[in-house]
């Protein structure tokens, strides 16, 4: 039953990445569309520690989202940014999306969004992303999901 889970919110992720391409406003949508559709598939198990079911991400959030920063921030940005749209169908909250990168101990400067999508710096969208960053410069106690262990700094 969890993997046709799993396989449901891929699929659901998938979909959700399509309908939001339109949003690409200064960006060439064939090369975002491709970069990404395959680099947020791999966020599908964050689903339900982002909408909140969740207290922590497990595993394979942290390790999947590792591998979207490797290979393109600028993803983990659109989907933060766009996660009040009601064409995407899911419940995102902003605050622990954000805050995903601190929480999974993975190397990512929230700030970086503002340039990786080209907004004006003291837009409300720019100033959000520098309230995310703030927020996991004081994330010191957040767990961090490591096997069945949760640890704390």
């Amino acid at each position: 039953m969890m993997g046709s889970n799993i396989k449901h919110q891929t699929s659901t992720l998938s979909l959700i990445f399509l309908l939001m391409m339109p949003g690409f406003a200064l960006s060439d949508v064939n090369q975002d569309k491709a970069e990404c559709s395959n680099q947020l598939v791999g966020l599908a198990p964050c689903l339900p520690y982002v909408g909140g079911e969740a207290k922590t991400p497990t595993i394979d959030c942290c390790s999947g989202l590792k591998q979207v920063l490797d290979k393109s921030k600028k993803c983990l940005c659109v989907l933060i940014k766009d996660k009040d749209d009601p064409s995407l169908g899911l419940k995102i909250n902003g605050t622990l999306a954000g805050t995903l990168p601190s929480t999974c101990r993975a190397s990512a400067s929230m700030t970086e969004c503002i340039s990786l999508l080209h907004l004006t710096p003291n837009s409300q969208e720019a100033k959000l992303f520098e309230g995310y960053q703030k927020l996991t410069e004081g994330h010191g106690s957040t767990p961090a999901a490591t096997g069945n262990i949760y640890i704390y700094s």
